[in-house]
């Protein structure tokens, strides 16, 4: 119980950053936009280039959907089960599997190691996936110790002591037997009846590991209560978002974005992105590089165009233009508008830069 006190602080923040991760995915809706530079959709076509397992990322995103609601409402099943200390363990082990997985598709070329959240998340997990609720403020307490009243089996609570100390007190202690206990079984801290304070019969089934029907009962009200969360946050998320389309409108109008050709022709001044009336100075346009990739391109001067991979080197997301910044909206990573150097991580690694030139009023990629 000592560990479990200890262990208090780190379960809750476990549960509530779970609980809120998956309501913050539920309630945008740009989340789950396959044309949104922030959606799972385009995480997952990014994880291609960074990701270790980026080749079978690929094959998910046909059912990007699908897999952000699971991964949404897995994060809130294992957040509200750590929290309450339900099923502790098992929340834990689906916490720490997420947590690998976004290791190895978002942070796994972060630089250095520990800067990227999901590792640190993997290994908060494993005391509980060892341990449990520790026995604190836990349901899973609650219901085991209703089950040892239902046996008569008296306090569960966990009694730390020296078995030798027991032992070599215990009048009823005769060669790893206990006489006290019926047939004369071998002695163990878990059958005293010392320590339970009643006998036990060996021939009785144990309640302790069952799946009682108080226990089902309360499965299926957290589990009735999370799917109202749920529903809750995306509503109300999807509201706000409708309410807020004006805003995000009105900046995309001030930032004017240039198109991509409708058939994109190579000649000796390049690859055809557009027409430069398009693209007003302190503006910019995105575009598709041939290799599939969005790209982004900033007039900053008259005449004088900065241009880039617009794929985050961090997960994959897709970077804008703002205050003079290159800016990733997913997790804020900040690059120069002149370099595209990381100033501000998580990202690792630069943009990768391309040039781009003004030919006759028409915008040329080059080679």
């Amino acid at each position: 119980m000592l560990a479990g006190w200890a262990l208090l602080p780190l379960r809750g923040f476990l549960g509530i950053t779970f609980i809120f991760a998956s309501l913050q995915k539920l309630a945008n809706p740009s989340f789950f936009q396959a044309s949104n530079p922030a959606s799972i959709q385009a995480q997952l076509i990014a994880s291609e280039h960074f990701s270790p397992i980026g080749a079978l990322n690929k094959h998910l995103v046909g059912v990007a959907v699908p897999v952000g609601i699971a991964i949404a409402v897995g994060e809130l099943a294992i957040g509200i089960g750590a929290l309450l200390g339900f099923w502790s363990r098992i929340a834990a082990l689906g916490g720490l599997a997420l947590s690998f997985m976004l290791f190895l598709t978002v942070s796994f070329h972060a630089h250095p190691y520990y800067t990227g959240a999901d590792i640190v998340f993997v290994f908060a997990w494993i005391p509980f996936v060892i341990a449990g609720s520790g026995g604190v403020l836990s349901l899973d307490q609650f219901l085991t110790q209703r089950r040892a009243d239902d046996a008569y089996l008296g306090d569960v609570s966990v009694v730390v002591t020296s078995f030798a100390s027991l032992a070599a007190s215990c009048v009823s202690y005769q060669d790893g037997r206990c006489a006290a206990q019926r047939k004369g079984t071998a002695c163990g801290p878990e059958r005293c009846p010392v320590l339970r304070g009643t006998d036990i019969d060996e021939t009785a089934p144990s309640p302790m590991g069952t799946l009682d029907r108080r226990s089902v009962v309360i499965a299926s009200s957290v589990a009735a209560g999370s799917v109202v969360l749920a529903g809750a946050a995306a509503g109300i998320g999807r509201m706000l978002g409708s309410s807020g389309s004006s805003n995000t409108n009105a900046l995309s109008a001030s930032t004017t974005t240039t198109s991509a050709a409708a058939t994109p022709t190579t000649s000796a001044n390049g690859t055809l992105i557009g027409a430069a009336s398009k693209l007003p100075v302190g503006a910019a346009g995105s575009f598709t590089l041939p290799n599939g990739d969005p790209a982004i391109v900033i007039q900053t001067s008259a005449g004088v165009y900065e241009c880039y991979d617009a794929v985050c080197t961090h997960a994959g997301c897709t970077v804008g233009y703002s205050g003079g910044m290159i800016i990733c909206p997913c997790h804020g990573s900040q690059f120069s508008l002149t370099t595209g150097n990381p100033l501000t991580g998580p990202a690792p690694t630069p943009l990768k830069k391309y040039t781009v030139k003004d030919v006759n009023g028409n915008l040329y990629l080059q080679a």
